[in-house]
């Protein structure tokens, strides 16, 4: 079954209530979402580096998320990938090995400790 893609900003939000597995290329959020089909979403903040950069690093992703969520994602579940700075340099068979490994343990329910509050900084 092919995977469909989050769009709505809500679907976002709940996604960050779920299950985090943090890898060094990005963070895999999974949530349930109540009996609806497989989806996936993909963040890519401006941190992260100019447009093309952006583009980019959403490209591999996807292609990633393709390939690998029909056979080893969570059914009934949202799946988001959050890209962080190092993974838009990471080796795409690097990148592809932890999105399953990540994966892997996100269909067991181990995901990583809840986050600290990390006050944010001031601009």
């Amino acid at each position: 079954m092919k995977p469909s893609v989050l769009s709505r900003r809500a679907d976002f939000l709940a996604a960050n209530r779920g299950l985090r597995v943090a890898r060094p290329g990005f963070v895999l959020l999974v949530n349930p979402n109540g009996g609806d089909a497989m989806r996936y979403g993909i963040t890519v903040t401006k941190k992260i580096g100019n447009a093309v950069v952006r583009n980019r690093m959403k490209r591999r992703f996807r292609a990633l998320l393709r390939e690998l969520l029909p056979q080893q994602g969570i059914a009934s579940a949202d799946h988001v990938l959050i890209g962080r700075e190092t993974g838009i340099e990471r080796d795409f068979g690097k990148l592809r090995e932890e999105l399953a490994m990540a994966l892997s343990r996100a269909a067991q329910g181990k995901g990583d400790p809840p986050r600290k509050n990390v006050p944010r900084k001031r601009r």
